[in-house]
């Protein structure tokens, strides 16, 4: 499937990739992911998308962002957009489709193997044009669910279908293993304050 000669790209769907992970039952280690790639060719890029609530003050997903920017990956990040839909109920879209879709295409004369870390159906047509620009396309997401997490035309078009479960010991951890978070207080009055 990988020839240690081409030159592969990764594009991760952040949260489609979380929430595949999530419901396979483990987390993804992103360094563990890089090697398992960096092994398999020459990793030209590794890109990862997701949309950001941006007026919170803190976002759990700020500290991965973070690591990843820099450790080995390009974020593409974007705000998320809030509305009111017709029966007045507050809803957020972060859709980032359009991006991975348009780095893709930048990207696609310097690379051999595209791997898009996505089950959505709507990059069917994407996979489709990398392919008629001779790239060969890796699919990552699973089968392991019910229904599974990967749509079926996207299956079907992808040159190769990679079963985000079977990686799962090369490049996941147990959600038990999540390093502590260290919360910072404020000292009390009986406490003294070093500096």
């Amino acid at each position: 499937m990988f020839d240690p000669r081409e030159k592969v790209a990764l594009f991760i769907d952040g949260a489609n990739l979380y929430s595949t992970a999530k419901t396979i039952g483990f987390d993804i280690d992103y360094k563990r992911l890089l090697q398992e790639f960096q092994s398999k060719g020459y990793l030209l890029r590794a890109y990862y998308y997701t949309a950001l609530i941006e007026d919170q003050e803190y976002s759990s997903i700020r500290p991965l962002i973070d690591w990843l920017d820099y450790n080995g990956y390009k974020v593409v990040t974007k705000p998320v957009k809030e509305f009111v839909d017709s029966s007045g109920r507050r809803k957020v879209k972060g859709n980032m489709d359009i991006e991975l879709a348009v780095d893709a295409m930048e990207l696609v004369d310097q690379v051999d193997h595209i791997v898009l870390f996505s089950g959505d159906g709507d990059f069917r047509s994407l996979v489709e044009a990398l392919q008629r620009k001779g790239r060969k396309v890796s699919v990552v997401s699973t089968l392991q669910t019910q229904p599974p997490m990967i749509a079926d035309d996207l299956r079907r078009q992808a040159d190769h279908f990679i079963d985000l479960a079977t990686l799962a010991k090369k490049v996941g951890r147990d959600p038990a293993e999540r390093p502590a978070r260290v919360v910072e207080r404020a000292p009390r009055d009986d406490e003294d304050e070093d500096y």
